[in-house]
């Protein structure tokens, strides 16, 4: 429980919900106060050339669900707006709008999102995306119920760009299924950082 963070968001309106700008605003200063004093910075294990964050506040993943609680309980009669905020989160791209971008994607429909929800996460990227963040966000849509896409989504993904490949095999690993269909995608996927590099030798492991 994080007594600032609970205290900041009680005395917050919900008033901040109609403009981008006055949100994102907000949201700043919700991570800050979700800070609990300690500021750890994550190793970012990047996927093609040298992705990063923006900022990273130090908010850690409790309180960043409380923030998100409190955006789809006060945005739920107009779910649109939220879906709108989340491409202007993945464009200032602080670790924490990610996370965000992502807890929300994986809690609104297809209906509030106005279009498939994974379609709407992959045309976010931009050409250098942290793969650590990617993997969370791909690994809590699919808990939420929002299913990793079939093998042909995921090939015709890959043939995209060398950052969609990436990902692409991200998503394999999180859907966990049989993907011996997958095995040349997984091996062809280009070079990444140590953890991509540990998912890719543990995909190919598992398909002997």
């Amino acid at each position: 429980m994080n007594v600032k963070l609970d205290q900041f968001l009680e005395q917050s309106t919900p008033k901040v919900l109609k403009s981008n700008r006055r949100c994102l605003k907000f949201l700043s200063e919700a991570y800050a106060a979700g800070n609990p004093g300690m500021i750890t910075r994550p190793r970012a294990d990047i996927t093609a050339d040298h992705g990063g964050f923006s900022a990273h506040y130090g908010c850690p993943d409790p309180e960043m669900r409380t923030i998100a609680s409190w955006l789809l309980t006060y945005g739920k009669d107009k779910p649109r707006r939220l879906a709108k905020l989340i491409p202007a989160l993945w464009r200032r791209h602080a670790r924490e709008d990610l996370k965000l971008a992502g807890l929300l994607l994986a809690n609104l429909s297809q209906e509030e999102l106005g279009e498939d929800p994974w379609m709407a996460l992959i045309h976010l990227f931009g050409k250098q995306e942290p793969m650590e963040i990617i993997l969370e966000i791909a690994e809590e849509m699919n808990r939420s119920g929002h299913q990793v896409p079939n093998n042909e989504w995921l090939i015709a993904m890959a043939q995209q760009s060398p950052l969609w490949h990436q990902i692409a095999m991200l998503f394999v690993s999180v859907r966990g299924e049989n993907f011996s269909e997958l095995r040349q995608l997984i091996i062809t996927a280009p070079g990444g950082g140590e953890l991509f590099e540990r998912i890719r030798n543990k995909l190919l492991k598992q398909d002997n």
